[in-house]
């Protein structure tokens, strides 16, 4: 066997194992899962700050009794389910985030980091947005994408179960 650097050749059956691209894959993995831990811990403190923040709005929104808040059932309801959905879902962005980084399973696969993005962006966007305008006690149009991050929700959670199968 000759050493060639970053090659071993074997001189007998032309066999060749180069050990600088296992250590690149092995490099670009472990770079690649400090990147989602790092994104989906900002992402997800940031997310709980803005969500708790609105819960705090909205909680003074009944202690002054703001009249376009308080006489509206349907905003109330909506505006809640957006708070409570973007908590929540802080929440689990630092959860993925603790799971990625326990190195529990295999590598995250590519599709989650968005699809649990998106799913933070549409979720609680489309509640709040639904409360907005209301008609004669009917969410307004803003609602619509609410079902679209349900799917992107349920696929990012479906790729994390998978991920962590034994």
């Amino acid at each position: 066997m000759a050493d060639t650097g970053h090659e071993i050749v074997n001189s007998g059956n032309s066999t060749k194992a180069n050990l600088g691209n296992v250590e690149s894959a092995t490099e670009d993995s472990a770079v690649r899962r400090t990147e989602t831990v790092k994104r989906h811990l900002r992402f997800g403190w940031w997310s709980l700050f803005v969500f708790v923040l609105l819960g705090t709005v909205l909680e003074g929104l009944i202690g002054f009794k703001w009249m376009p808040y308080m006489t509206n059932d349907t905003r109330q309801v909506l505006w809640r389910l957006a708070h409570a959905h973007g908590t929540l879902l802080g929440l689990v962005h630092i959860a993925f985030a603790l799971t990625v980084h326990s190195g529990v399973g295999a590598i995250p696969h590519r599709w989650i980091s968005p699809s649990l993005i998106t799913a933070s962006i549409l979720l609680p966007g489309g509640f709040f947005a639904g409360g907005i305008f209301t008609f004669n006690g009917d969410p307004g149009v803003g609602v619509l994408v609410v079902p679209l991050g349900a799917c992107f929700m349920i696929a990012a959670v479906l790729l994390i179960a998978r991920s962590l199968r034994s």
